[in-house]
């Protein structure tokens, strides 16, 4: 792969625009090695790797048939029609390339086939950007395993690429006002598709609205008395942020809205869009150390401990657990080697026990990130443009 000249001035680096990005595949949530380490550990029996691909295997996502539309009309049933059919084309893919068997892998090209045929999404609100956000974070991601299979031809490659530039880049161009959490899947959706589509464009625009809202959403003292302004906040972040009691490294903009539901979904989704990053080469992992690391220890002492930690009016932290917390544990943990004791708990003590394993955008981390190996990605993007 090509040193990766292009990257943004957005993310702390100085680099020439005449290289043309090179994208590694697959390369959102997945690198081609760390599917090898799991399917491995299947194979041998390994827990929790072999009892999280039986869940798969007997999941109904695991039999869906595909139920395409023409549109989505995110307001209506239509919303979760597409979400099943997203999580069962993941499902799919993740259980050919685990087993081998290639009914699988059709299956899965027989859903993102039917769903090449999408025009638009057609509720004509900020559900829209919404919807687009969670099922192309999951529709991607699939297509983008399924690019190592043989039996898929490439015009049906391309009508999905084609599809996704028609139907979903209107939809995640344009961040949306509400609550972050909503951007950030929008950006987690961004960043899995550009590369399923090799489209630098969008990779950029992803890249720099995650800089944004990371710092808008994910508080440090060190930002000074109140967050960083953003679109949406109505110039009035004592609101916008559900008055919180205390400013505190790790606070969240939704986490005294709603003790942590979206807070989940926020942090979730940008651990994603960073660990899509990562797979091409760019680390935007560091510069969020510090904002990512104490969101995460902060909300799962929260959710260890059921109390708020006196930071907001109500004082019982959500029982909403969800599969999202192995992607960013691996990295800040296994390639950084941070302690990160909180959230090891948590992981260990809640999410793999009796976390929901499909929820939207957030599927089954304790399957495919779960004590992954610390093997570094090629790092690209510094000043000189060199690897290292």
């Amino acid at each position: 792969m090509k040193s990766l000249l292009f990257l943004l001035t957005a993310v702390g680096m100085s680099i020439p625009s005449a290289s043309a990005m090179e994208f590694a595949h697959p390369g959102s949530l997945h690198s081609k090695a760390e599917l090898d380490f799991v399917k491995a550990m299947i194979a041998q029996g390994t827990q929790p790797w072999k009892g999280e691909c039986d869940r798969l295997k007997n999941s109904p996502h695991a039999t869906r048939a595909p139920h395409g539309l023409a549109q989505i009309n995110s307001a209506t049933r239509d919303a979760e029609v597409s979400r099943d059919d997203a999580t069962a084309s993941y499902t799919q893919a993740l259980l050919w390339y685990f087993t081998g068997d290639p009914s699988y892998a059709q299956r899965s090209i027989a859903i993102l086939h039917a769903w090449a045929g999408l025009q638009a999404f057609t509720a004509n609100s900020d559900q829209d950007c919404l919807q687009a956000g969670w099922i192309g974070a999951v529709f991607a991601p699939a297509a983008e395993i399924l690019r190592l299979y043989p039996g898929w031809p490439a015009p049906e490659i391309a009508n999905l690429q084609a599809m996704f530039k028609r139907a979903f880049y209107p939809q995640l161009a344009k961040a949306s006002s509400w609550n972050g959490n909503v951007d950030l899947t929008q950006i987690d959706a961004m960043m899995a598709i550009s590369v399923f589509n090799e489209d630098e464009a969008l990779f950029r625009q992803g890249l720099a609205r995650l800089q944004t809202r990371s710092r808008a959403y994910f508080y440090l003292t060190t930002d000074g008395p109140l967050p960083h302004p953003i679109a949406g906040d109505g110039g009035d972040p004592e609101k916008f942020w559900s008055h919180p009691a205390k400013w505190v490294d790790g606070l969240t903009q939704e986490t005294c809205r709603d003790n942590g539901h979206h807070s989940q979904f926020a942090l979730g989704s940008a651990l994603h869009a960073a660990e899509t990053a990562w797979h091409q080469g760019v680390d935007v992992y560091a510069e969020n150390q510090q904002r990512y690391t104490a969101a995460m220890e902060l909300l799962a002492t929260q959710l260890l401990t059921g109390s708020m930690q006196g930071l907001c009016a109500h004082d019982s932290a959500t029982s909403d657990r969800y599969d999202t917390w192995e992607i960013g544990y691996h990295h800040y943990h296994h390639r950084c080697g941070l302690a990160l004791p909180n959230t090891r708990k948590l992981i260990v003590e809640q999410i793999r026990p009796q976390a929901s394993r499909t929820d939207w955008n957030l599927n089954y981390e304790t399957l495919t990130h779960a004590d992954l190996p610390s093997t570094r990605a090629p790092r690209r993007g510094a000043a000189n443009g060199d690897e290292k």
